[in-house]
């Protein structure tokens, strides 16, 4: 038998939402701080996935200035009109979280050809909740899905999901909303709601339980869009906590002591439903794999897959007769479809650049990007330090794996303190670690390298003398926990900085408590003018 080994989509892809379209398969990721937003990833077989592109790419799209880390594009929902021959994606961007208020707007979007990529400007829909969906009924009408949270002292309620309808000749809600569930499990933190119909019931399935180690799906069904909705006498359907817990217990919501070690993968939930054209039914969902003794996740939440069936009574269940979720699943009964891999070495060639790069809150672009006047290199202009939340000038992309190598070769001439380029390994620009050539007054040219944490910025090397005007090759090597961070002057014989550093410090659990993962990049600063330029050779990252 053909297994699909979990997770599907390795690294930081969390929150997945999965169509199918004729032959093809399509997910929708969350993206965050990062740009381009809502990563799209395609397959024919539900095991090999490829990214074809972004849905937000460009500022008039996506404004993302200023965000605190881990706000922005939440939980995008792909959804697809038959009848219409039309694909649409549902997103929130959040600007603010508190105890008390989400400060979000709800947008919609669609294309006619989601390969192709050219998507209609955003409509606003709402901001009363965030995680919104949208479904499509077989009478033509579409109804919104979204969290809703009361954030009145004494009546806070962090539990509702409600329905409204939405006018796409129009694009508008119409009506009022109803709130049409408050949970199906006692667990709370009520999110990331999605209608499906089956044998003329609907169902809505959740996330429950906070989007940590107690996270869950769960299931309600009715005969009604709009309710009410009956849940699931066994919810949830699918966990990786192998013991209930209530709201009242679940904070802080990583809970850690949840961690279950008979479980495939951890934090599975926010799941999303689909049926083969051979009509076999699967669930992908996020999951997250820890570094233990730890339990930190730096490689993100990501996106597995569960084989589901319906059973005689109507509800939704694993096809292995239970609820926790597996490193692994039976494969559908499709042809195998594997992509060319990618070429682990980016040298700028022609101008090209892997989409697999991104950057913090603004486009890749030209002003700060270049990747034209000199080929084969990718030139970024120092601006902000890697601390800022405005114009940072970097760019980098997911670590997918507990070990992998990761090198660039650096071309660069700074004359002041304040100019830095080099190497990041990079969570958010509160947790991140840089290895980089700077100049100093006495010794000149040198390398040196920093871990900022905590509000802290701590010295991981003395500042090392190097000859003025030489190539720099800078080098991370990730096995498992540990880091190790190194340079060359010739790009074969390494000096480390230093022993191994801890990875696990670029993790959702450590420090503040986050939603992305950890990057790997290039980036540059200027903290005097904004205008010197550093020059990369190429860039290669290599699981192994």
């Amino acid at each position: 038998m053909k297994m699909i080994q979990n997770p599907i989509l390795r690294g930081f892809n969390p929150d997945p939402s999965i169509i199918r379209v004729g032959d093809d398969y399509y997910i929708a990721v969350s993206s965050f701080e990062w740009f381009p937003g809502v990563p799209i990833y395609h397959s024919r077989d539900l095991m090999h996935w490829q990214l074809i592109g972004h849905a937000l790419k460009t500022k008039e799209y996506l404004d993302l200035t200023g965000e605190e880390p881990s706000k922005g594009v939440w939980a995008p929902a792909l959804s697809y009109n038959e009848s219409e021959k039309r694909f649409y994606l549902i997103y929130s961007n959040v600007h603010c979280q508190n105890p008390w208020f989400f400060d979000v707007d709800n947008y919609l979007i669609w294309t006619d050809d989601i390969k192709k990529g050219e998507w209609s400007k955003p409509v606003y829909l709402n901001s009363s909740g965030f995680d919104p969906s949208l479904f499509h009924d077989d009478d033509g009408r579409k109804w919104l899905i979204n969290k809703d949270r009361d954030f009145r002292p004494g009546r806070m309620d962090d539990r509702s999901i409600i329905v409204q309808e939405y006018d796409s000749e129009r694009n508008t809600l119409i009506g009022q909303p109803t709130v049409i569930s408050r949970g199906a499990t006692k667990r709370g933190f009520v999110e990331g709601a999605h209608i499906y119909k089956h044998n003329g019931m609907y169902y809505l399935i959740t996330a429950e339980g906070g989007t940590g180690y107690g996270h869950c799906v769960a299931v309600s069904r009715s005969k009604s869009v709009t309710g009410p909705y009956e849940p699931d006498p066994q919810n949830p359907v699918i966990t990786s906590a192998a013991w209930e817990f209530t709201a009242s217990e679940a904070a802080p919501y990583m809970m850690p002591e949840l961690c279950n070690p008979e479980a495939g993968v951890q934090k599975a939930g926010h799941g999303s439903l689909v049926e083969t054209q051979n009509g076999e039914l699967y669930m992908v969902h996020l999951c997250a794999r820890p570094i233990l003794p730890q339990r930190r996740c730096y490689l993100g939440r990501e996106t597995a897959i569960q084989k589901m069936v319906w059973t005689d009574d109507g509800w939704l269940r694993m096809a292995d007769g239970s609820n926790i979720a597996k490193a692994s699943c039976p494969a559908p009964d499709l042809p195998e479809h594997p992509f060319p891999a990618e070429n682990p070495v980016n040298d700028f060639d022609g101008g090209y650049i892997s989409p697999h790069f991104c950057s913090p809150r603004e486009p890749i672009t030209s002003d700060w990007a270049d990747l034209s006047s000199r080929d084969g290199y990718l030139r970024l202009r120092g601006r902000e330090s890697l601390t800022s939340r405005y114009n940072v000038s970097l760019v980098a992309r997911r670590v997918t794996s507990f070990k992998g190598k990761v090198v660039t070769k650096l071309e660069f001439s700074p004359e002041r303190y304040h100019h830095m380029a080099g190497l990041t390994v990079y969570y958010n620009c509160y947790n991140h670690y840089a290895l980089y050539k700077t100049f100093d007054e006495e010794l000149g040219e040198c390398i040196a390298a920093y871990l900022y944490s905590e509000e802290t910025l701590r010295q991981l090397c003395t500042p090392i003398k190097i000859p003025k005007g030489v190539p720099v090759w800078f080098r991370a090597d990730i096995d498992g926990p540990s880091l190790m961070l190194s340079y060359s002057l010739d790009g074969e014989n390494y000096t480390s900085i230093g022993l191994p550093f801890d990875m696990t410090l670029l993790a959702d659990e450590y420090d503040r408590q986050m939603f992305t993962g950890s990057f790997v990049g290039m980036f540059a600063s200027d903290l005097h003018t904004r205008s010197v330029w550093a020059d990369f050779d190429y860039f290669e990252y290599r699981d192994l």
